[in-house]
């Protein structure tokens, strides 16, 4: 995780600043003590090894026992892990530290739900670029650690063609063919994915082929159900691995 000391150099400068003078204030440097993480809400619990990176950039001395890994299903009252070392870093790393475990237990926790009502079906819960800046590889791991698999990481490994790429580019045919245009010249191998916005466009791009995936734009259920009506030979050529987005 060395990509994190950036991250945490800017988090620790933004919350410490010039000192933490409340702490300087009032407990002696030596002092030593001990602090718990428990939690207080059922969940999945993430973010445990980025705490231990958070620990041990700040202070290596800390000493950590971890009682529950990443991933785990947790209840109140469960005990994350224990710190045990110099108050002055316990308490100057906590809220970082718990700002950090609590947005990735929460992502972790709510793909957890979805991915569980969709157990026993061939659908998976994806994740998007609507990420915290500065956070996004933590998230998307938060993700995986719940039961969710990664979508694209940014803009630079996979094409996406949305509905404005769409538009600009002239029409469904102009933008895919443009893509495979560009892969080929780029010598790039990147699956190319394609935004519908109805069932229109959606013939549209199953004719012209030359796509991995389709995302389905903000299709309500009941047109979503229609789908199942589709002949099976056009659901198979081409390949495309349907997204709904919601």
């Amino acid at each position: 995780m060395e990509d994190l000391i950036p991250f945490l150099q800017r988090a620790f400068a933004e919350d410490i600043g010039d000192g933490d003078h409340t702490t300087l204030s009032c407990i002696p440097a030596d002092t030593i003590g001990k602090s718990r993480l428990i939690i207080k809400e059922a969940g999945v619990v993430a973010g445990v090894d980025v705490a231990l990176e958070v620990f041990r950039y700040f202070d290596p001395e800390l000493k950590v026992n971890v009682f529950i890994k990443d991933g785990s299903e947790v209840k109140p009252g469960d005990v994350v892990f224990e710190v045990e070392g110099k108050v002055h870093s316990l308490l100057q790393t906590e809220r970082l530290m718990l700002n950090l475990m609590q947005r990735l237990s929460g992502i972790a926790t709510t793909a957890r739900k979805y991915a569980k009502e969709l157990e026993g079906t061939k659908t998976h819960v994806l994740d998007t670029r609507k990420t915290t800046p500065g956070m996004r590889l933590l998230e998307k791991e938060a993700v995986k650690l719940g039961g969710g698999v990664n979508h694209r990481i940014g803009l630079f490994d996979m094409i996406l063609l949305k509905d404005n790429h769409v538009d600009f580019a002239g029409g469904i045919e102009n933008a895919i063919q443009r893509a495979k245009d560009y892969l080929k010249a780029k010598k790039k191998d990147l699956k190319i994915e394609i935004e519908v916005r109805n069932l229109e466009e959606l013939d549209r791009v199953l004719k012209f082929g030359g796509v991995n995936r389709i995302m389905l734009d903000n299709f309500d259920i009941e047109t979503t159900k229609l789908l199942n009506a589709l002949p099976e030979n056009t659901k198979q050529n081409p390949p495309v691995e349907s997204l709904s987005k919601i």
